[in-house]
């Protein structure tokens, strides 16, 4: 088993990119991930023998963060690893 055997993670974002890459590594190292919602991430993660659930869950409203972690820990009991890989910008006068 890898480094994170038994460890679970949340990775926000990870429908591509980086945060995609940091899904299927973490899996690889033996942790649990739960991705905001990217099914075939989860396939990927899946058919490496890895263990993960896809969450649709928006990450700029809170409703939809309070019910992913929710499912995380109802899934998986406890949560390790947190990547935030959803970001957002903004252009314009602040």
């Amino acid at each position: 088993m890898g480094r994170l055997a038994g460890k679970v993670a949340v990775v926000t974002g990870a429908f591509k990119g980086i945060a995609a890459s940091i899904a299927e590594h973490l899996a690889a190292e033996g942790a649990t991930v739960a991705v905001n919602f990217s099914n075939s991430v989860v396939t990927r993660i899946a058919d490496k023998d890895g263990k993960a659930v896809a969450v649709q869950a928006d990450v700029s409203k809170e409703a939809d963060i309070a019910r992913l972690f929710a499912e995380t820990q109802s899934h998986y009991g406890s949560l390790d690893v947190l990547v935030n890989g959803r970001g957002r910008s903004h252009r314009g006068a602040l």
